[in-house]
């Protein structure tokens, strides 16, 4: 049986996956990272390790794009895709990746054309929400 202990590695590469955390945590915040891996079981410890080395290590970590670009691609693939959870999370992130509350009305915009007025209608609606509850929080302003 495979091992499915928090501590096993799908790279078998912990500098991989301690700069892909590095990474995650930069963007998504420390507090998100922490509770993401209080929460890791041995079950879905490997689905956790191929997030944190293939999305925020071999993705998000690439120089070509600056991580604003990345943050509002991802918000757009995310509100195309109708994946509330995920967008609302990337949407909070945009205080720690440039991107504007502005940026994001032109992604959903764009969404409305591309993705269907569907589902850019849902997105306005969680990207609302989350706005928001960022400014209720007092985080405006991007995060140090």
């Amino acid at each position: 049986m495979a091992d499915r202990s928090p501590e096993a590695s799908v790279t078998g590469s912990p500098e991989g996956l301690s700069s892909g955390e590095a990474t995650r945590r930069r963007i998504l915040g420390d507090a998100h990272v922490d509770r993401a891996k209080a929460a890791t079981t041995g079950f879905d410890a490997p689905f956790q390790d191929l997030i944190t080395a293939s999305a925020w290590e071999r993705v998000w970590s690439r120089p070509a794009w600056t991580t604003r670009e990345r943050s509002i691609v991802t918000i757009a693939l995310l509100a195309a895709l109708g994946h509330e959870e995920e967008l609302a999370m990337h949407v909070r992130a945009t205080r720690n990746t440039g991107a504007s509350a502005d940026d994001i009305c032109e992604t959903l915009m764009h969404v409305a054309i591309y993705g269907g007025v569907p589902a850019a209608n849902t997105a306005f609606r969680v990207a609302k929400r989350t706005l928001a509850e960022m400014d209720a929080e007092g985080r405006e302003g991007r995060q140090p």
